[in-house]
């Protein structure tokens, strides 16, 4: 193809098309694989706080925190055990794996089937657990549920990017954090009429449960049609073209299909998408692929999430006080995530990762300091109820700012970065660097705060300062750009643009024809 690069005058390309219902139930239904991941990430932490589930698998654990409470010992340590924590990070490996065979499978078979396979694996992994009869089957249904949160997470953000028009893309994409936080609120509320079970097999009912978000998305995956990119990528024009023009609820997709096509055939020139993605031009998206995903965890929030039970346990609550305490700050998650849906595509990506970024900062100091006053080193304290809240509602206050900033956005941005070429390659770097981290964060949080005490919070704190500063340096604004154009972007970064030459711009035959006479035709939104 030829090269040219397109003048950048601003304001992105505004294909013809409105938001149809079809597109709407679309991504409402794909939205949905997000309740599976949710789910799980809600449930494991209510599960592991209940007490006929501790006896039943991890009875050191068990005794270890009647002792804690007995002795008055160190609160800090009372749920630091190795084989717990394999419970809760297991999902995190699986999944790791599984989205790089989900990879082959969304770009080959397509976006919908790899939602299927995700929601099926899913629902034999929650069969599994809800029959578990020792560590060993629990760690089993565990690793089947990671292989479907792999597929899934790997095919619905793209799959969301694909079908949504450009500048409402940020709106239909965050469905998918959506879905994960009403997935997490299901969960605590769950938890919290399980765990009042007489005969102690509630947390069976619990984790069986998980089998009703599975269904929901591979029954959904099947009646969901393929995106206009997934089918010019497999050859079939024609029928990408027909669904184009039910998609966009317009028969002038003239201009969008030409730019999709020319997409796709520099795509097809690409062999190994793997090794491509090495290559100096795909720089800005794989240095993104890796950094967001990790900066997402290092935010700390699944610390919260997963073990919100456990550390408000730890912060000296009853146990229904402590599961309440999570159900309170899985409803603040799902209520910020609107905000986010109502201004991303408005504000745009940066302001919401800056502001989140600040709010967040400013809460883990007070929460950190609150928890150090009290507990100091030694981990031995009563809390008065006053104090307890005063906590609360600053963990509340920073999930609020992880809700509409580095939630949303840590799925978003990614999916919507990467040219088709890289598109499966770059999203599963993505979604494992997301569950590599994860893992490590799930393996070390109960020693590290055994260890480390308070000061965990501050850990989380620094991190933050250092991924607010990325942001502000290194993170071109997306919104309203459409996806084939994204490169432009790219191109007029102060830092970005040295890596991409003039002739690794190609963006639809039409612009390119503009370019070369010298009529500057505007392709992309402003840095």
């Amino acid at each position: 193809m030829a090269g040219g690069v397109v003048v950048n005058t601003g304001g992105g390309k505004d294909y013809p098309g409105k938001l149809t219902m079809f597109v709407l139930f679309a991504c409402i239904v794909a939205a949905t694989g997000g309740l599976i991941f949710g789910y799980d990430i809600g449930i494991s932490g209510g599960v592991t706080s209940m007490n006929p589930f501790l006896m039943k698998f991890f009875p050191s654990v068990y005794h270890k925190e009647q002792e804690a409470e007995r002795n008055q010992s160190n609160q800090y340590c009372k749920f630091d055990s190795q084989l717990l924590t394999m419970f809760t990070s297991s999902l995190y490996l699986a999944a790791l794996v599984a989205s790089f065979v989900a990879a082959t499978v969304t770009r080959v078979a397509g976006r919908k089937w790899s939602m299927f396979g995700g929601g099926v694996t899913f629902l034999v992994g929650a069969a599994l657990n809800g029959a578990a009869k020792d560590v060993t089957m629990l760690i089993l249904g565990r690793v089947l549920l990671g292989i479907g949160v792999g597929f899934a997470n790997q095919s619905v953000p793209v799959y969301l990017s694909e079908m949504a028009p450009a500048r409402l893309r940020g709106m239909l994409n965050i469905g998918f954090q959506l879905m994960i936080t009403i997935g997490i609120l299901c969960a605590n509320l769950i938890n919290y009429g399980t765990a009042k079970i007489k005969g102690g097999w509630g947390w069976r009912v619990s984790l069986a449960l998980a089998a009703v978000p599975a269904a929901i998305i591979a029954v959904g995956a099947l009646f969901l049609p393929d995106t206009p990119n997934s089918l010019i990528d497999r050859g079939y024009t024609d029928a990408a073209k027909r669904m184009l023009k039910r998609v966009r609820g317009t028969e002038d997709v003239d201009e969008e299909y030409n730019d999709l096509v020319a997409a796709s055939e520099e795509s097809k020139l690409v062999a190994h998408p793997w090794r491509n993605i090495l290559q100096r031009r795909y720089r800005p998206q794989l240095v993104m692929a890796v950094a967001i995903p990790m900066f997402q965890q290092l935010t700390g929030i699944n610390v919260i999430m997963f073990y919100a039970p456990v550390l408000f346990k730890t912060l000296g609550f009853a146990d229904d006080a402590s599961l309440m305490s999570a159900v309170i700050t899985g409803l603040v998650n799902v209520f910020a995530t609107f905000v986010s849906i109502v201004t991303v595509d408005r504000l745009g990506r940066r302001k919401l990762f800056l502001q989140g970024g600040i709010q967040m900062l400013a809460c883990q100091i007070v929460v950190g300091s609150l928890i150090g006053a009290k507990f100091g080193f030694s981990g031995v304290a009563e809390i008065p109820k006053a104090y307890a809240a005063i906590v609360v509602l600053f963990i509340c206050a920073y999930v609020a700012g992880f809700a509409w900033s580095w939630g949303p956005l840590g799925w978003l941005v990614p999916s919507e970065i990467f040219p088709l070429e890289i598109r499966s390659a770059g999203q599963s770097i993505n979604v494992s660097v997301n569950m590599l981290c994860t893992f490590i964060i799930a393996q070390a949080f109960l020693p590290m705060l055994c260890r480390f005490k308070f000061i965990l919070f501050f850990f989380f704190g620094a991190w933050v300062v250092v991924m607010t500063i990325f942001v502000a340096l290194f993170l071109p604004e997306t919104k309203n750009v459409p996806i084939e154009e994204m490169v432009l972007v790219w191109k007029s970064h102060w830092y970005w643009g040295r890596f991409i030459r003039d002739e690794d711009v190609h963006v639809g035959a039409d612009l390119e024809m503009h370019a070369a006479n010298g009529n500057g035709k505007a392709g992309s939104g402003k840095h």
